[in-house]
């Protein structure tokens, strides 16, 4: 066994040190109530973003901003000239979030380059840990990156209402030369993102990791359904065109369809205004939101075209005039093959139990995957909380997932040669 070959096989992450930084990144933006509030931009971000910039550099890496306001952190690999192996997630938060959220993706790659300059060690691949920009609101970092992003400015909806351009200037980017931060295939290799699943089932079925499948495509689609408002004591029954029963019947159908196809797609009514919205009068009109989401785009569209038919069934019985419009369609980014095998393999090295799933939230690694192989590590998440202080994953799990995106860096850099 050479000696290359046995320092490989001995590393390993320092869970102690891993934790604290969760914990010291944690500080910043912690509130009363112990949620963690860095939204993106904020004067919180910038110093979380500006105190990450000072731990990668102590790192041995070189870091810069690009014009999205991605942090690019670039440890050096034993050839410089080819494409590097790349990892990270985000730091921003939402506004009463958790500690985990995106912060263990970035914490970890932190603690593999750590582990790689303190052993003296370098892959033959240069590694990038990126931290994205505004993964909670906009994406506008990683879809940067990915060249997705949307030309017009005033499509960008910031968490404070200010304009990107001035959101981005202040992170250290530039939307002005926005393009400049397209990566291809070329720079990047491949992308492996470590999360917290943001859901129970890894708990529920017992499992230490989740190997991802990919992250869902998404369509949003807005239901309006008109009626006729009148008097609730002197209409009866069967004189009745009640908006408000009949999207009852739309919202059971919805549900209905999804928990019938086969698969595993989600469907979600989370959203229902309705008018006059009077105590006393029949509902006229209602409006309601529409959330469907599957790895397949088939079996979205299909789902959608079943929904569109019982829609001209519901319509015609209840003699109300129902429309569905399309709002958002976000097309599903598969993880490779090849990168889940050797998230598979190192946990079966390191003895880690694992499970195959699809990521339905969207992650950095959705827009990455367009562009260059993407793969994604879930650790567990108590109770399936996330997006609140109560979110929790043990630092025992935070160390397997940190240990297993390090050996599928090992595999994948010399997979990649």
């Amino acid at each position: 066994m050479t000696k290359t070959l046995a320092k490989t096989l001995s590393l390993a992450v320092n869970g102690d040190r891993l934790n604290q930084a969760l914990e010291d990144l944690a500080k910043i933006g912690k509130q009363p109530d112990h949620t963690i509030k860095r939204l993106a931009f904020s004067t919180e971000d910038i110093a979380a973003r500006t105190q990450l910039c000072e731990w990668m550099e102590a790192a041995g890496m070189t870091v810069q901003i690009d014009a999205g306001g991605n942090i690019i952190g670039r440890y050096p690999g034993r050839d410089p000239e080819t494409a590097a192996l790349a990892t990270g997630s985000h730091i921003d938060t939402v506004f009463s979030g958790g500690r985990f959220d995106g912060s263990l993706g970035v914490m970890a790659g932190l603690e593999v380059i750590r582990v790689f300059q303190e052993n003296d060690f370098k892959l033959h691949h240069p590694l990038e840990l990126i931290a994205f920009a505004d993964e909670e609101r906009t994406m506008i970092g990683a879809k940067a990156m990915a060249g997705t992003a949307l030309g017009d400015p005033e499509r960008y909806d910031t968490v404070n209402d200010e304009p990107i351009q001035t959101c981005l200037e202040r992170a250290g980017g530039d939307w002005n030369n926005l393009s400049s931060a397209h990566r291809s295939r070329e720079d990047i290799a491949c992308f492996v993102e470590l999360h917290v699943e943001q859901g129970g089932v890894l708990e529920a079925i017992e499992r230490d990791i989740g190997v991802v499948e990919g992250v869902v495509g998404q369509q949003r689609h807005r239901i309006t359904i008109e009626g006729r408002s009148n008097h609730a004591g002197t209409t009866p029954m069967n004189m009745r065109r009640d908006a408000l029963t009949t999207a009852s019947h739309l919202i059971l159908a919805i549900e209905d369809i999804a928990k019938h196809y086969p698969g595993d797609p989600v469907a979600t009514v989370g959203t229902l205004q309705i008018w006059p919205n009077s105590i006393n009068t029949v509902p006229g009109t209602v409006e309601l939101s529409l959330d469907i989401r599957d790895l397949s785009p088939e079996v979205i569209a299909h789902m959608i075209e079943q929904l569109r038919r019982k829609i001209e069934t519901v319509a015609v019985t209840s003699r109300t005039r129902i429309r569905i419009r399309p709002e958002l369609q976000v097309e599903p980014t598969p993880a490779s093959e090849t990168v889940q095998s050797l998230i598979v393999e190192s946990c079966e090295e390191l003895g880690f139990s694992y499970t195959h799933l699809p990521s339905r939230a969207s992650h950095d690694a959705q827009e990455i995957g367009r562009f260059t192989d993407m793969g994604m590590i879930f650790v567990p998440s108590k109770e399936g909380i996330s997006h609140s202080g109560d979110e929790y994953t043990s630092p025992e799990q935070c160390v397997q997932g940190a240990n297993v995106l390090l050996k599928t860096l090992l595999k994948l850099d010399r997979l990649y040669r």
